[in-house]
């Protein structure tokens, strides 16, 4: 069954401007105003295609709730992936046309908060129950709307579950619970999806319970297994472009909070200056996640970061001596599997 777009729209419309739910009753009561009379059936089918417009994530509800799905990415409104841990795979999810999937991108935003149109034509935020969004729509998406969600992992993964998984290769891990127990400083580092805050999240979960954790990131996506965790999160900029609180400003507030532990969850920016700052009076144990091709990679990813953030080469290097202790690195294989693939201690 379908319904003329035009007709759909003029429902569509007069439930927003009275802002009611789409009851089968409602929808029904519309549907003969506008002289369409279907069976009961289809007045159900359209109600719930409407339903899953206005409410949740629509036709990528299920998606999202399907154990494992890490990430749901929408490119076309015919061109639907996800990843469930084994690579991309692509679902026969179906959008009836660009405008569904720009509505969706938009709801979605305006749920968070956040404003999405053809002036500001991006989002990042995060929505409820913890998944990231993020969003673009033309003109700097000329194929149309492109959506990206990251599902949080439904409960906290601990380093026993990663080695079970084939994600942490057994000779390592007590090489790492030693790391850990001995307040080492580390970053995590691979590249983008591949299991860096899983990781890290794991290894926080090994902390002495009585350390005071304070975690700093863009959005709350680190679940460490820990009994005292303070989160701190980063505000973008409202639609004048004032309000910004950075990951700079919080690593500087984390400071004054009596930490045990100071973790970044991922460094990107001018907060890679305070972060060695701290490590290097006193505050051992920090960690975070890193951008990186590789252990190697890794002072030169710090330099640019450093140099961008003011501090002169040859002081970036100096910290970074005086302040890491070891770098892991997760890759995602040709499988799709993520695994940790490499270790180094630095100095």
């Amino acid at each position: 069954m379908r319904l003329d777009d035009a007709l759909l729209d003029r429902i569509r419309s007069a439930l927003a401007l009275a802002a009611e739910a789409p009851t089968p009753a409602r929808v029904a009561a519309l549907l003969r105003a506008e002289g369409a009379v279907l069976g009961d059936a289809a007045v159900l089918e359209v109600t719930e295609a409407l339903r899953a417009e206005i409410t949740g994530a629509g036709p990528l509800d299920p998606l999202l709730r399907r154990p494992g799905v890490t990430d749901v990415l929408v490119n076309s409104p015919d061109e639907v992936w996800i990843d469930d841990g084994d690579g991309l795979r692509r679902e026969p999810v179906r959008f009836r046309d660009e405008p569904a999937v720009r509505r969706l991108a938009v709801r979605l935003a305006a749920s968070a908060g956040r404003r999405l149109d053809d002036a500001i034509p991006y989002v990042d935020a995060r929505l409820a129950g913890g998944v990231r969004l993020h969003a673009v729509v033309p003109p700097i998406a000329p194929g149309g709307t492109v959506i990206s969600l990251r599902v949080p992992s439904g409960r906290a993964m601990r380093l026993a579950d990663l080695v079970a998984a084939g994600t942490v290769p057994a000779p390592l891990e007590p090489w790492l619970r030693a790391l850990v127990r001995a307040r080492l400083a580390f970053l995590v580092t691979g590249g983008t999806g591949c299991g860096k805050t899983t990781v890290l999240g794991a290894l926080l979960g090994m902390c002495d319970s009585r350390e005071r954790m304070v975690l700093v990131e863009d959005a709350g996506e680190l679940r460490p297994d820990h009994p005292h965790v303070v989160r701190l999160e980063a505000r973008a900029a409202n639609v004048e472009g004032a309000g910004r609180i950075g990951l700079d400003v919080l690593v500087r507030q984390a400071l004054r909070m009596r930490p045990d532990r100071i973790v970044v969850g991922e460094v990107r920016g001018a907060e890679v200056v305070d972060l060695l700052a701290a490590l290097n009076t006193g505050h051992e144990g920090g960690c975070g996640t890193l951008h990186a091709n590789s252990t190697a990679d890794v002072p030169a990813r710090l330099e640019a970061l450093g140099l961008a953030a003011g501090l002169h080469r040859d002081a970036v290097h100096a910290q970074t001596r005086a302040a890491l202790d070891a770098v892991i690195h997760v890759v995602r294989d040709d499988s799709g599997r993520r695994r940790v693939a490499q270790v180094d201690v630095v100095g």
